[in-house]
């Protein structure tokens, strides 16, 4: 027990050391390639060094969406995740983050309320990025999920009515991301369930597995080519590329058909290797989570590098220009601070949101960790046509307590209901109910298995079983198969990130003029 607490003792401070040596190194660096400017370099040299911990914060937390699920299902490493994200997080954010990011995160408030005061902007800007930094944390040292946009937009808001006053602030907006804590998930979980239940009605609950995924598994490989295509188009590339939403949906149903045709070969040729079980049917599901993932990332290092480098870059252009911008340029540096901060941060801290996200909500195997991933890209999608505001992180999660909860709607304990109606009728001395009939329904598949149970069920109700006997049958028809302590938990970090960030980064914002004024 001794070397087990010196051993990880020792794992927190290597961390700790590597964070540290990060930021420092961006300290020096910055300083290097801002000296000799106009203006004072002072914030944007401490701006800096919250950006890259803001970004590092942003690849412990919010990247465990993207490869949890592989991860919980077995279909990645921890160490193959890790490696996978690092390398399309940061591509994703060199490759794809645009060459001019807004300022103010989600037009949440106006910045015109400054006026000519750039000093109080700036302040505000580092308040803001200090808040979410610290709260994003806080968020992953306790094991809980939350979205990083969310946490810019409360220390955004907080910060600049501290410094504007009630007026500077966009409440139609604020309103908006409101309700993107119920919408985020409910789309997520509802999408994630639809097509869980999809697959368990035309693949795992047929006789003849293999005959089934033969038919099933490349319409939902192509769905998900046909998503993500569209996804990678509108989220992954738009700042490179500009394409409007038909364009992109066409484009992803040519990758559909081209992925359809390839993994119906695929499969095929695999089936005749596998045997009739779940196990082998779940393995087809590999390569594509494998590439979900990946991508994934790389969409997320392109979109939410902003969250880092959004406020830094307005600090940069308001030190140099003396003006304050509601959109201002990326130079390399600032991009170079976000794109590795995530990459650090991922590896470094990334391992406990990942474990949170894939193992300890609810059980994921590689169809449910799939449905998941699809219901990701699909949502996005969707909510981004209907101009729904809605947040990565809790689509994620949302979608796997979709597929948990719906777990415990589909799976029930047959065995203990069986054995307690079993007993019932064997003491009326019921012919119906020998080993023969224990033997059909061990073999028998799901949809069989519960057309056998209702009949017991009837059988049982007919011999007037009393209340107790009744409810034990419920009990037992049921299993919880979702962490709840888990749900309450992240729930309640949802709820208060907003108000909390933004009362945070007002203090803040109060402390910093208080110094600078004196």
């Amino acid at each position: 027990m001794k070397d087990r607490i010196i051993n990880f003792g020792l794992k927190d401070v290597a961390r700790l050391s590597g964070a540290i040596v990060f930021l420092v190194i961006i300290y020096v660096f910055v300083r290097g390639q801002i000296s000799g400017g106009a203006g004072d370099p002072t914030f944007l040299i401490l701006a800096a060094v919250i950006g890259g911990y803001m970004a590092m914060n942003i690849g412990a937390n919010d990247v465990a969406n993207n490869v949890g699920p592989a991860v919980g299902s077995k279909a990645l490493t921890m160490t193959g995740a890790i490696l996978i994200a690092v390398v399309m997080e940061a591509s994703g954010a060199l490759i794809a983050g645009g060459d001019v990011v807004s300022t103010i995160k989600k037009g949440i408030i106006d910045p015109a309320y400054f006026g000519d005061d750039v000093q109080s902007f700036i302040w505000a800007m580092t308040a803001a990025l200090l808040a979410a930094a610290i709260w994003l944390n806080v968020a992953t040292a306790i094991g809980a999920p939350v979205s990083t946009t969310h946490s810019i937009v409360g220390g955004v808001l907080g910060a600049g009515i501290a410094a504007g006053g009630w007026g500077i602030a966009n409440w139609d907006t604020v309103q908006q991301i409101v309700a993107s804590w119920v919408i985020s998930p409910v789309m997520g979980g509802v999408i994630a369930a639809t097509f869980l239940y999809i697959i368990k009605r035309t693949v795992l609950d047929q006789r003849d597995l293999l005959t089934a995924a033969r038919k099933t598994v490349p319409f939902l490989v192509a769905i998900m080519g046909w998503a993500f295509t569209t996804y990678l188009i509108l989220k992954g590339v738009k700042k490179l590329v500009k394409v409007d939403f038909l364009t992109a949906l066409g484009l992803g149903f040519v990758m559909a058909v081209a992925v359809f045709f390839i993994v119906r070969i695929l499969v095929k040729n695999a089936a005749v290797k596998m045997q009739q079980s779940h196990a082998s049917v779940d393995r087809l599901f590999l390569i594509p989570l494998i590439v979900s993932a990946a991508l994934l990332s790389f969409a997320h290092g392109a979109n939410d590098v902003a969250n880092a480098i959004g406020p830094l870059a307005a600090i940069n252009e308001a030190v140099f220009s003396g003006a304050i911008a509601s959109e201002a340029s990326i130079p390399l540096w600032v991009m170079l601070v976000g794109a590795l901060g995530i990459a650090v941060g991922l590896a470094l801290y990334g391992p406990k949101l990942i474990k949170t996200v894939g193992s300890e909500i609810t059980e994921l195997d590689m169809s449910r960790a799939f449905c998941v991933a699809l219901a990701a890209a699909i949502t996005v999608i969707i909510a981004s046509q209907l101009g729904l505001p809605v947040s990565s992180t809790h689509i994620a999660v949302g979608g796997i307590f979709g597929v948990g909860f719906l777990r415990e709607v589909l799976n029930s304990s047959y065995n203990e209901a069986v054995a307690k109606i079993k007993r019932r009728l064997a003491d009326a001395e019921d012919p119906h109910v020998d080993e023969a009939f224990v033997e059909r329904f061990d073999a028998a598949p799901m949809t069989e298995k519960r057309n056998m149970l209702r009949e017991l069920k009837r059988k049982a109700v007919a011999e007037q079983l009393t209340w107790s006997e009744r409810r034990d049958f419920k009990k037992a028809y049921k299993a919880k198969l979702v962490e709840r302590s888990m749900l309450y938990k992240i729930v309640a970090a949802w709820i208060i990130t907003v108000p909390l960030t933004g009362l945070f980064a007002a203090g803040l914002y109060f402390m910093l003029r208080g110094i600078m004024v004196v």
